[in-house]
């Protein structure tokens, strides 16, 4: 990913008002050949940073990051 394609500060601030800390959301796909999460895995948001990463507190113990644009979650 390059600098051209993080997202705008608009929608950084569009996900921090979606993804709120706690929010539950579940792993619909993620572009990670190195993760063991897989699709259904749940998880508690932690925190949206500047660059649209959704960090998540994974029920598996996990606290993977999903990256904008590449990976996909639902909220529960």
């Amino acid at each position: 990913m390059s600098v051209r394609d993080y997202p705008s500060k608009e929608t950084v601030l569009r996900l921090k008002e979606q993804y709120p800390p706690g929010t539950r959301v579940e792993l619909i796909c993620m572009d990670d050949p190195y993760s063991k999460l897989k699709p259904g895995d749940q998880g508690t948001v932690s925190f949206v940073d500047d660059i649209g990463t959704v960090h998540i507190n994974w029920d598996c113990g996990s606290s993977l990051g999903v990256a904008y644009g590449i990976d996909v979650i639902r909220k529960l």
